[in-house]
C-alpha cells in the first residue's frame, strides 16, 4: 500500500524545502510538490509540519540481563515506545558474560529481538579475550553485519575490559574495519570509591555520583582515545556526561584524530540533584552510569553538541522498575543501573535544543538520525529523506505540546526521568517501512515487524585512517594458542 505525506516541509541534515513525499513498498519513491496519490494510497496531511528522517537511537539495552535481574523493557515494548516518539531504528548491545562465546551471546540476543516492532541492529561487547573472541569478531563482521564493538571500562569483576583487552580488541577491529566503542569510566577507581563509601555507611542513592566523579570518566575517555591513537583506529565514546570527557574528545579531534562522541538526552537536561530526593524510589530511579552531573556540565555538553565535538544523541534506554531498583535499598552499588527515554529523546532535544536556539532544525536531524546512520554505516538507507531510502519518517509538529509522564508514556517502566516536563515539538505521525505506526496518538506497532539491520564496515572512515597511518608500524594482535586459552 502506498502512503503520501502531503503539504509538509522536508527537513533533512542539509536542507529545508516544501515537498510531498510518496512511499511505496517500504521505500521513498518520489519527492516533489503536487504529487498525485496512487489509487488506494493513504494520505497524511503534513501542513504546517516538518517531514524528517525517523530517529535513530544508537544506544539502547532492551531485555538486558544485568546486575541480577533483567531490564523490564523487551524488544517489542521498547521499539514500540520509540515509534510513539519518532524513533524508527535502534542499535542495541549484545553483552556476553565473561568467558561466554560472542556468537553464543549474539544468537541469544537475535532470538529475543525477533519481537521488535521497528528495525534494529547490534553492537557486540568484548568482555574478555582469547582466540575464540578474535575469530568470533571476524564472523560477526563478515557474516552478520556487526561493524562496531563495545568495551566497558567500568564494572570491575564483571564485564570490565582492561587495557590488554582494549589493545587486542581495538587492533582486531582495525583489521576488520570495525569501529570500537567505549563506556569510559575508570573501573578500578569506581570500585575503590564504592568500597570506601559503603565502609563509611554511605549506602543511599545520593552517594552513587560520588563513587563515579567526572574525573574517572575523563581519565578513561582520554586513555581509550590515546590507545586508539597509537593503534591508528577510530573510536566512539558513548554517553559522554562530563566536561572532562568532552575535553578529551575535543582535544583529540582538534589534533585530527577520528573520535566520535555520543551524549544522552538525560545528561543534557537533568542534574545530580535528583539523587538527593528524599523519596528513595525517585532517587534510585535515576541511578545510571555515568551518573547525572552538576549543572555546569550540561552547558558544556550542549556546546560540544553545537560545535560538532559530539555527533550523536542517544538514551542508553535500560529500564528497571522500582521493585528491581529496591535490590540496592541498603547498598547503592546493588541498584540496577539504568533509566528510560527512547520515547522522549526526540521531543526533549527539540524542546531544549531547537526551541532555545542551541540547534537548528537541520542540526537536530543530524544529531538524532543522520550522524548515527553515517557513523554506523546505515546511510543513506536510514537517516535521509531521499528517493530510495527506507520510508522511515517522522512528521513533526513543532507547535504541539505534551507533558511527559509515567501515566501516559508507552515505555514498560514505572518511572520516567523526565516526569512532569512539558515539551513543545512532538511526533504527530511516525512512518516505519512505509506504514503509519503512530498517528495522532494511535500506536499501531506490530510485534515482529522490525528487521535486523546488517551494517558492513564503513570503508570511508577506514580508508582515511589507513592513509593517515601508512607510515606507522603495525601493532600485532595477541592471538594466544588454543591450548593456552583452554588452560586459562
Amino acid at each position: 500500500m502506498a502512503l503520501l505525506i502531503r503539504g509538509g516541509t522536508v527537513v533533512d541534515a542539509n536542507q529545508t524545502y516544501r515537498a510531498d513525499v510518496l512511499c511505496e513498498n517500504g521505500v521513498i519513491v518520489a519527492i516533489g510538490e503536487g504529487l498525485d496519490a496512487p489509487s488506494g494510497a493513504e494520505v497524511v496531511d503534513a501542513g504546517g509540519q516538518y517531514v524528517m528522517p525517523g530517529g535513530i537511537d544508537p544506544h539502547t539495552h532492551m531485555e538486558l540481563p544485568f546486575m541480577g535481574t533483567v531490564a523490564s523493557e523487551d524488544f517489542f515494548t521498547g521499539t514500540a515506545a520509540g515509534l510513539a516518539g519518532g524513533t524508527t531504528s535502534i542499535i542495541d548491545f549484545v553483552i556476553p558474560n565473561p568467558k561466554q562465546p560472542l556468537m553464543e551471546a549474539f544468537n541469544d540476543w537475535r532470538g529475543w529481538s525477533e519481537k521488535a516492532a521497528a528495525d534494529y541492529g547490534f553492537h557486540v561487547a568484548v568482555t574478555w579475550w582469547d582466540e575464540s573472541v578474535y575469530r568470533d569478531m571476524g564472523t560477526l563482521v563478515h557474516e552478520h553485519g556487526v561493524s562496531s564493538f563495545k568495551h566497558f571500562m567500568a564494572y570491575k569483576n564483571a564485564i570490565m575490559a582492561d587495557d590488554e583487552i582494549l589493545v587486542n580488541s581495538f587492533s582486531r577491529a582495525l583489521e576488520l574495519g570495525a569501529l570500537p566503542t567505549v563506556h569510559a569510566e575508570n573501573g578500578e577507581l569506581v570500585f575503590r570509591l564504592q568500597r570506601k563509601l559503603i565502609a563509611k555507611g554511605m549506602t543511599g542513592p545520593e552517594f552513587h555520583p560520588l563513587s563515579r566523579p567526572p574525573e574517572v570518566e575523563g581519565e578513561a575517555a582520554n586513555r581509550a582515545i590515546r590507545i586508539a591513537q597509537v593503534l591508528g583506529v577510530p573510536v566512539y565514546v558513548v554517553h559522554v556526561s562530563a566536561k572532562d570527557a568532552l575535553d578529551a574528545i575535543a582535544r583529540a579531534r582538534s589534533e585530527g584524530q577520528r573520535v566520535f562522541g555520543e551524549v544522552l538526552a538525560g545528561h543534557l537536561v537533568i542534574d545530580d540533584s535528583v539523587y538527593r530526593d528524599k523519596d528513595w524510589d525517585r532517587a534510585a530511579a535515576h541511578v545510571m552510569s555515568p551518573p547525572f552531573r552538576p549543572k555546569h556540565h550540561q552547558d558544556a555538553l550542549w556546546a560540544g553538541l553545537a560545535a560538532g565535538h559530539l555527533q550523536t544523541t542517544a538514551t542508553d534506554h535500560c529500564c528497571f522498575c522500582a521493585s528491581q531498583k529496591a535490590m540496592g535499598r541498603d547498598d547503592f552499588t546493588k541498584i540496577p543501573n539504568g533509566t528510560g527515554g527512547v520515547e522522549d529523546r526526540m521531543s526533549v532535544i527539540w524542546h531544549h535544543g531547537v526551541n532555545t536556539g542551541r540547534l537548528t532544525p537541520n542540526e537536530f536531524v543530524k544529531v538524532t538520525s543522520t550522524n548515527a546512520a553515517q557513523i554506523f554505516n546505515l546511510y543513506p538507507r536510514k537517516g535521509a529523506v531521499a528517493v530510495g531510502s527506507d520510508a522511515d519518517l517522522v512528521v513533526w509538529d513543532p507547535q504541539a505540546t505534551r507533558t511527559i509522564s509515567v501515566k501516559t508514556h508507552h515505555q514498560n517502566v514505572d518511572a520516567n526521568i523526565f516526569e512532569g516536563m512539558t515539551v513543545r515539538g512532538v511526533a504527530a505521525h511516525t512512518v516505519s517501512q512505509g506504514k503509519l505506526v503512530w498517528t495522532d496518538g494511535d500506536l499501531r506497532a506490530e510485534r515482529g515487524a522490525g528487521r535486523y539491520l546488517k551494517r558492513p564496515p564503513n570503508p570511508a572512515y577506514f580508508e582515511a585512517t589507513r592513509l593517515l597511518n601508512q607510515s606507522k608500524e603495525p601493532v600485532a594482535v595477541d592471538r594466544p594458542r588454543a591450548s593456552v586459552a583452554t588452560a586459562a
